[in-house]
């Protein structure tokens, strides 16, 4: 028997909005309740023990350290449960948890806590509850758009969120820092526990859940007596007519990857790795800008906390421009390893001559660091979304859809562990010189495009091979 071919979604458009709207939000507010440890750094170091001192700059890597590789390491389980899950609840809770975790932090203030396990503890929690979010929300985006034709530009300006979101924590954080840094904490946790509420309560996770279109697998006979799996697309309103057919439809949805099965997919291993050392750059400009603006003179000028905190959000806004481009170049040319790899090429001199140049004058700097943002995100943002998206639906998996949270999650919790690296090691060399940080990150940024290179090879053999 022939598997019916699957029938165009009808009517998708008004829900579309919708879930994209909610998704943005929602992982914004991840990135907005990340981002005050890096605007209350400097106010920390400067008299709030244990982290002021000589060994202030140590313990504040570390207690990035303790965010970054809980939530590296939870990513892995998180994925696999979250291609098992109800995606609207789990990632509501994960929402509500993450605003539980960064009060915690807040409230170290108002109780005048100085015990470094205490700081350590809420950032583990932290970690653990926010790596939830990734996979669920790239897997609820992948149910409404996996097959969409302009799959990296739709992504490049949906990944957006983790710029604007870092840009409206740090606003917020900035904006309530002069009325004591545990503010700083609080309201970044209210704003994503009442977005919490929104996502459980109007969130739409599968088209299939609005009435419209489900994916269905038919199982066709072969000449040997083997099984083929098809996609057969039905309308859920026609099915609910056939209580027996919709049985039979639940029972042939594809079952849910394997870890070590997604691990074995094509072009998950370099760019997984590629994402390691490209996340390790990104995380340490989240974590750390603000305090190496604080720390570096502008034209001779020392800027305060709350300046230096919104000052930071120039490479942000770099960023957002920078994962829009690099969607919509890797649309056009059909290459993203291709794309990948040039953005992470000309991030060298982009931060050679920031850091050369970037202390002359504020003009400088901004233009500089925008610049910076714009090709260190471009590739952090397409990897993590349209490449994650492709890889969770390439043909290898025969488009099954339960497969992409586990390989997002194993690209991003890959990255995670370099993001969690990142800040750490600038802990440590801050103290020898910002020049000694650069150069770690310039290697980084070496390395990662050395795990692409082959793959980027390939796409410019096989577009002159189509060519001729």
């Amino acid at each position: 028997m022939e598997a019916a071919a699957a029938a165009p979604a009808r009517g998708l458009g008004r829900h579309e909005y919708a879930v994209l709207a909610l998704t943005f939000a929602s992982y914004a507010s991840f990135h907005a309740s990340r981002k005050p440890p890096s605007i209350v750094k400097a106010v920390l170091s400067a008299d709030w023990a244990p982290f002021s001192g000589a060994r202030g700059p140590h313990r504040l890597g570390e207690l990035d350290v303790a965010f970054l590789s809980s939530y590296a390491l939870a990513m892995f389980a998180a994925g696999h449960l979250a291609d098992r899950a109800d995606l609207r609840r789990l990632l509501g809770a994960a929402m509500l948890a993450s605003g539980a975790a960064c009060a915690a932090l807040g409230a170290a203030y108002f109780l005048d806590v100085h015990a470094l396990a205490f700081f350590a503890a809420a950032q583990v929690a932290s970690g653990v509850v926010q790596s939830a979010g990734w996979p669920c929300v790239v897997a609820i985006v992948g149910n409404w758009f996996g097959h969409a034709s302009k799959r990296g530009a739709i992504m490049g300006v949906w990944n957006s969120h983790t710029s604007v979101g870092n840009i409206a924590g740090s606003v917020l954080a900035a904006a309530v820092l002069e009325f004591g840094w545990g503010w700083s904490f609080l309201v970044p946790a209210v704003v994503i526990a009442a977005l919490g509420v929104v996502v459980l309560v109007f969130l739409v996770a599968h088209p299939s859940e609005a009435g419209l279109e489900v994916e269905v697998m038919e199982v066709e006979m072969n000449g040997d007596g083997g099984e083929e799996v098809g996609l057969l697309g039905e309308d859920k309103k026609d099915v609910n007519e056939d209580d027996e057919f919709e049985l039979e439809m639940r029972s042939q949805l594809p079952r849910a990857i394997g870890f070590v099965e997604a691990w074995r997919l094509p072009g998950v291993v370099p760019y997984a790795f590629c994402l390691f050392f490209s996340k390790l750059v990104a995380y340490t400009f989240l974590y750390w800008l603000p305090f190496y603006i604080r720390n570096n003179a502008v034209a001779g000028q020392f800027l305060s906390h709350k300046a230096s905190g919104i000052l930071s959000i120039v490479f942000d806004i770099g960023g957002v421009l920078g994962g829009i481009s690099a969607g919509f170049l890797s649309d056009a040319i059909g290459a993203r390893a291709i794309t990948s790899v040039l953005f992470l090429f000309l991030s060298i001199p982009a931060l050679i001559v920031y850091r050369t140049y970037g202390s002359i004058s504020m003009q400088h700097n901004i233009g500089l660091m925008f610049l910076s943002g714009y090709f260190v995100n471009g590739p952090y943002s397409l990897i993590t979304t349209a490449v994650a998206t492709d890889l969770g639906t390439q043909d290898a998996i025969k488009g099954n859809s339960r497969a992409l949270a586990t390989v997002s999650a194993i690209i991003d919790g890959t990255g995670s562990v370099g993001a969690a690296l990142g800040p750490l090691l600038t802990g440590y060399f801050s103290t020898r010189g910002w020049n000694s940080v650069f150069f770690m990150l310039i290697v980084s940024i070496s390395l990662a495009i050395l795990f692409l290179i082959r793959l980027a090879k390939d796409e410019i053999v096989t577009k002159l091979s189509t060519r001729n």
